[in-house]
C-alpha cells in the first residue's frame, strides 16, 4: 500500500510581502526538510529552492506566497510558489539557466528545476504562475504525479483541524479530507483521529471507513468529512458535512457533490455512496469549506488548466477564508 499523507504538519505559508521574507522561506524550507528526514546538502538544497523562488515572486510578481509541506511517507519536501504577477510570456527562456531579466547572474528556474526531483510549472498572461519544486533523496523514486494537496492552520493557529490523505490499494485510490469542527487543538485532535483510523481501513468500503470515523471521533468534538474512491474511469463519494468534491473538465467544474447533513462523530447520517464518471484528464478535488465553494461555479479558465500538483495551492491562494482551517486534495482520474 503505498500513500500521500498531508496530516503529519500543516503546510506552511509564508506570504512574500518584503525582501526579508526570501529568508524566512529559505529558514522554513531548511528545518522542513530536516524534518522529513532529507539529509547531507538537501536541507540546503531545499533552502535555495525556496530562496529562488521566493525571490521571484518579489522582484517579479505580486500576492506571492510559499507554501513548504512535507511529501507523503517519503523523506521529501514540497515547495509551491503562487502568484498574481504579470506570468511568464516565454516560459521556456526563463527555464534557462542564465536567463535573467533584472541584470542578476540568472540561476534562477533553471536551478531549481536541476534541483528539484519533480518541477511543475504553469503560467497565465497575464494572471500569475504557479511552480512546484519536490525534493527526495537520492536513492528514491521521484514522488508519484497526479496528486496534490494543502492543508492551512487558520490564521493565529499553530495546529490546523484540518487533515488530508490518500492511499492506493487494491480497491482503488482511496482519499479522505477531514475538517474538525471549529479550529485549534481540539478540532486537530479530531482531524489526527481520523487520519489514523483511515490507514487502517482505507481499503473497506467508503459506509464502513464512515461508520470507523464516527466511533473513532465520539469522544471528539467531530467532523466534517468526505471520502472519494478513485477506480479507472469511475469515482465514488461519501460525504458528511461541509467538504464538496468538485469533478473538472478543461472548461468547466462538471459537477458538484456536498456532503449529507451531519457530524461524524455525533450525529453521523446513513452513510450515502455517490458515483460520477471520471475520464483520465479529468483532476477531482475535494476541500473543506475553508476554500470559499464560489470558486467551482464559474472557475476561471486559468485554474481548470492546472495538474493536480498544482491545483491545491492555486485554489488556497485565491478562495481560501483565513479565518478557518483550510485543506484541498486533487487527483487525476486513473486510466
Amino acid at each position: 500500500m503505498s500513500s500521500y499523507e498531508y496530516a503529519r504538519l500543516p503546510t506552511a505559508q509564508i506570504p512574500i510581502d518584503h525582501y526579508s521574507a526570501v529568508h524566512l522561506a529559505a529558514t522554513r524550507a531548511r528545518e522542513a526538510a530536516v524534518h522529513c528526514g532529507l539529509t547531507g546538502a538537501l536541507p540546503d538544497k531545499a533552502a535555495a529552492v525556496a530562496s529562488e523562488l521566493a525571490s521571484n515572486l518579489d522582484k517579479h510578481a505580486t500576492d506571492g506566497i510559499v507554501y513548504v509541506q512535507p511529501l507523503a511517507l517519503d523523506a521529501g519536501l514540497e515547495i509551491i510558489a503562487v502568484d498574481r504577477g504579470p506570468g511568464m510570456e516565454r516560459l521556456e527562456r526563463c527555464l534557462a539557466d542564465g536567463f535573467t531579466t533584472t541584470g542578476t547572474l540568472g540561476t534562477g528556474l533553471g536551478a531549481v528545476k536541476r534541483v528539484a526531483s519533480v518541477f511543475v510549472v504553469r503560467t497565465q498572461v497575464p494572471g500569475g504562475t504557479v511552480v512546484a519544486a519536490r525534493i527526495t533523496a537520492a536513492d528514491q523514486d521521484p514522488p508519484a504525479s497526479g496528486a496534490g494537496a494543502v492543508c492551512l492552520p487558520a490564521d493565529g493557529e499553530q495546529e490546523c483541524g484540518d487533515g488530508c490523505a490518500v492511499f492506493d490499494t487494491d480497491v482503488g485510490r482511496t482519499a479522505v479530507v477531514v475538517d474538525g469542527l471549529g479550529h485549534g487543538s481540539e478540532a486537530a485532535r479530531a482531524a489526527r483521529g481520523a487520519l489514523r483510523t483511515f490507514r487502517g481501513v482505507c481499503d473497506q468500503p467508503l459506509p464502513e471507513i464512515m461508520n470507523a470515523f464516527h466511533r473513532a471521533l465520539r469522544h471528539t468534538r467531530g467532523a466534517a468529512v468526505g471520502l472519494l474512491r478513485l477506480r479507472p474511469g469511475a469515482a465514488e463519494f461519501c460525504g458528511v458535512g461541509n467538504v464538496r468534491l468538485c469533478v473538472l473538465s478543461r472548461d468547466a467544474a462538471q459537477r458538484r457533490l456536498d456532503g449529507r447533513p451531519g457530524v461524524v462523530g455525533w450525529n453521523l447520517p446513513t452513510p450515502q455512496v455517490r458515483s460520477a464518471p471520471v475520464a483520465p484528464n479529468q483532476v477531482l478535488v475535494l476541500h473543506s469549506d475553508g476554500i470559499e465553494a464560489r470558486w467551482s461555479h464559474d472557475p476561471p479558465p486559468f485554474l481548470l488548466r492546472l495538474p493536480a500538483e498544482l491545483l491545491p495551492a492555486a485554489l488556497a491562494h485565491r478562495y481560501r477564508r483565513s479565518r478557518d482551517d483550510a485543506s484541498a486534495l486533487s487527483l487525476t482520474g486513473l486510466r
